[in-house]
């Protein structure tokens, strides 16, 4: 693991209210691949691989789809996993084997009802990220899979919803809620943000809503960075950054409030939201 002083000495200061900016994921990207050691690289691979997820999707759907920028793979790559993943009918090795598995029985789940890809993807997606041997980058993904299923269970709650349905995974977090009916399903000894989250699921305004949700994982960001300011793990934390504050400058209002509808989307396997709460 190298210490990159030039590197994020370098760049500007991040502030989750800035707007604007001028300084992109792709003119860090650049600096990174001029500065990063072959290993470290790897580990940014996890960060990029969401958009290869949704890349997949698209192109499964649709093979002329215009394809997200940061994937780590060509369009050439993508068309390669899918052929290989149905014809050869095995993992092929040298993509992801969850990716793989998709491509192969994509076919297959498209036509059932309750089958939604990205969902299925995305949950595919968390738990290899988990996996991932930096420690940081594995509790940022881990954090990120454990408040998604939180903030779902208690607005599914708040809405009359079946919890359960709305779950999904298996660890600690998943059981605990399907199991307790207490109003923090009995997370708030262990889990000290609780109390945090189920002040932000109260918050009337959807876009407030989504902005506090951003500044809490900005903050846990901070505090997991704050003595290891030149490493891989800050690198990887201004480029979660750098994707947040780039994700706001494309929001206005009524996007805004589509993104944080979304947030209840993800993550579920095969529930839904009602049609009412959708309204």
């Amino acid at each position: 693991m190298g210490n990159y002083y030039c590197l994020m000495a370098g760049v500007p200061d991040l502030n989750l209210d800035d707007r604007g900016g001028n300084y992109t994921i792709d003119d860090f990207i650049e600096e990174c691949g001029e500065a990063l050691s072959d290993s470290d690289k790897k580990l940014l691979f996890y960060f990029f691989l969401k958009y290869d997820c949704l890349n997949l999707v698209e192109l499964l759907q649709n093979p002329d789809a215009e394809i997200q920028p940061y994937g780590n793979y060509t369009i050439d790559q993508y068309h390669d996993l899918m052929t290989s993943a149905r014809e050869m009918n095995f993992n092929v090795h040298r993509y992801p084997a969850f990716l793989s598995m998709f491509a192969r029985e994509y076919s297959y789940n498209k036509g059932k009802a309750g089958y939604f890809p990205k969902d299925a993807i995305m949950k595919e997606y968390y738990e290899y990220a988990m996996k991932c041997p930096n420690r940081m980058i594995a509790s940022w993904f881990k954090m990120n899979f454990d408040i998604t299923n939180i903030l779902t269970a208690m607005i599914a709650r708040k809405n009359g919803w079946n919890v359960g349905d709305y779950i999904v995974g298996d660890n600690e977090i998943c059981e605990m809620i399907r199991m307790n009916n207490t109003k923090d399903f009995n997370l708030g000894v262990e889990y000290d943000y609780v109390a945090e989250l189920m002040k932000i699921v109260d918050c009337d305004d959807p876009v407030d809503k989504e902005h506090r949700i951003d500044a809490f994982k900005w903050r846990w960001l901070d505090d997991i960075t704050f003595f290891d300011v030149f490493s891989i793990d800050a690198v990887f934390a201004y480029m979660c950054k750098l994707e947040m504050l780039q994700r706001w400058d494309k929001l206005d209002v009524e996007t805004g409030r589509e993104t944080f509808r979304q947030i209840i989307e993800n993550l579920r396997g095969e529930a839904r939201v009602p049609d009412e709460y959708k309204r």
